[in-house]
């Protein structure tokens, strides 16, 4: 479970964060939405623990990451909007690296590798080196690298971004067995079929602040707008930086 509380963060004179608040459960996709600019990054970081707040409460299964970032990471998946691969390392090489780094023994890191090869359909480049990748190939090998460990709790940042249909649609399927299996997802997005197609909840954010949570269906009828997109646009009071 995850759990923000009147979460605020200020970057110099601009308020990222005025006041967000939500619970995630176990088990559940949740959408994160919100124009370019209402602060979807920057709490991604926060629960993660790169960034600290400035007011408000966070906690991981309890655990608070701003006190105890590790702690916290370790049930923790991330995709940010900055992939960082190793040009000269394969994606075998990859996942060894970052398995050893959260503290995996070999053999769990060549069984999780398979694991998540097969899941994200990977195979065509499990042994070629990052140099080479398309955005999209460099995309899974990210994708990989942070459900290695099987996380309990998965935070993405536009994951679909540069994959083609076949990617996407084993992205899908990954994300749907990992919710059947208890993890706790959060989908920062702005792909309206994304949320249709994955999410149990969504989370609307606009200047800093929560303005609505509920299933798409919820969202729909407190509108009393039919189309989901719509009844964004409805929620934030605006289209700008809403990708279509």
């Amino acid at each position: 479970m995850i759990q923000v509380d009147e979460v605020r963060k200020r970057f110099g004179q601009v308020q990222a964060l005025a006041g967000v608040n939500f619970t995630l459960a176990d088990g559940h996709t949740t959408a994160l939405l919100g124009p370019n600019g209402a602060g979807k990054t920057t709490l991604l970081r926060l629960l993660v623990g790169l960034l600290q707040r400035d007011h408000g409460a966070i906690a991981i299964d309890g655990v608070d990451p701003a006190r105890e970032p590790l702690k916290a990471r370790r049930s923790i998946g991330f995709l940010t909007d900055q992939v960082g691969l190793y040009e000269r390392l394969s994606t075998r090489e990859h996942l060894a690296y970052f398995g050893q780094l959260h503290g995996m023994d070999t053999a769990a890191i060549k069984r999780r590798t398979d694991d998540v090869v097969g899941m994200l359909a990977m195979d065509d480049i499990i042994d070629r080196r990052a140099k080479e990748f398309s955005q999209g190939q460099r995309l899974k090998v990210a994708l990989a690298r942070a459900l290695l460990h099987q996380p309990r709790h998965l935070l993405l940042d536009e994951p679909t971004r540069g994959l083609d249909v076949m990617s996407t649609r084993a992205l899908r399927r990954a994300l749907d067995t990992l919710r059947h299996d208890g993890c706790c997802i959060l989908l920062a997005t702005h792909v309206m079929q994304e949320v249709t197609h994955l999410c149990d909840d969504v989370i609307v954010i606009a200047k800093g602040k929560t303005v609505a949570q509920g299933s798409p269906q919820q969202l729909c009828e407190r509108t009393g707008i039919a189309n989901l997109e719509d009844a964004f646009v409805s929620l934030v009071g605006t289209e700008e930086g809403i990708a279509l």
